[in-house]
């Protein structure tokens, strides 16, 4: 038979996570382990900082028409910095815009245009079906257009992809290549991954994001994605209401048959 001190006994413990003077007493006694420290602190501490962020850069995306609403709701000091650093960025894309729309491409002038003019900034080029019932084609043609006329600063090039590669298949227009320093580092075949035929130039921002040929803060993208997070909320909403309303109009159907 043990010895009474050799026993195992067994100790009642409800939740060793609890405040209790039991627990304390075994925590004491190194019966039960240390009480974890709590994340709560930590856990408000990091969305009092998200706050903190998302009230500084609340301006972020705002052009300056925007920033001119905002008058009479925002700190006059803080609304003009805000309005100079916009126009120091306003003036540095005018500076860098040179190119301003879409380049057609012919097979002999591909090299001097793409090839070597990307060792100057990123080179997109479209290869375009030559089919007016490839629907993909046509949007990603008006999308080129659009974004070379914002992005000034970046070269975006088109040719029909059978006058660039002779025999290349008709199902994989339209195809879009980027040229960075000489080599192709981003290759879209169609537009499957891009949206389809519902492609929009959101997700053209993020492949000009991806391949650095603009930044992730640049006010174009973020006003862009901040006006799309709008339009999607109020989508919520309008369809919030309109569930609403077929509830309440369902509701005095039953009324009325009762």
């Amino acid at each position: 038979m043990a010895a009474p001190m050799d026993q195992r006994i067994a100790v009642p413990i409800d939740d060793p996570n609890a405040d209790t003077e039991w627990n304390e007493i075994l925590r004491k006694h190194k019966i039960i382990p240390e009480k974890p420290p709590s994340p709560t602190p930590m856990i408000e501490e990091a969305i009092l900082e998200a706050r903190r962020l998302a009230h500084e850069n609340r301006l972020e995306g705002k052009d300056l028409s925007d920033l001119d609403s905002l008058e009479d709701e925002e700190d006059e000091d803080f609304l003009e910095s805000y309005r100079q650093k916009r126009l120091q960025e306003l003036s540095a894309l005018s500076k860098k815009s040179i190119h301003g729309s879409v380049y057609p491409l012919s097979k002999p002038e591909y090299q001097r245009e793409v090839t070597e003019a990307s060792n100057n900034g990123p080179v997109f080029v479209h290869l375009a079906s030559s089919l007016t019932t490839n629907v993909e084609s046509r949007v990603l043609a008006n999308l080129w257009r659009q974004a070379a006329q914002e992005y000034g600063e970046v070269k975006f090039c088109e040719m029909p992809a059978s006058r660039a590669i002779e025999g290349y298949p008709e199902k994989n227009c339209p195809t879009i290549l980027v040229y960075k320093d000489g080599d192709i580092v981003k290759q879209i075949v169609t537009l499957m991954t891009m949206g389809g035929p519902k492609m929009s130039m959101l997700q053209l921002d993020n492949l000009l994001v991806e391949v650095g040929a603009v930044k992730e803060n640049d006010m174009r993208v973020l006003k862009r994605r901040r006006e799309a997070e709008d339009a999607e909320e109020e989508r919520i909403v309008d369809k919030g209401i309109k569930s609403s309303s077929d509830r309440r109009k369902q509701d005095d159907d039953d009324d009325d048959w009762d």
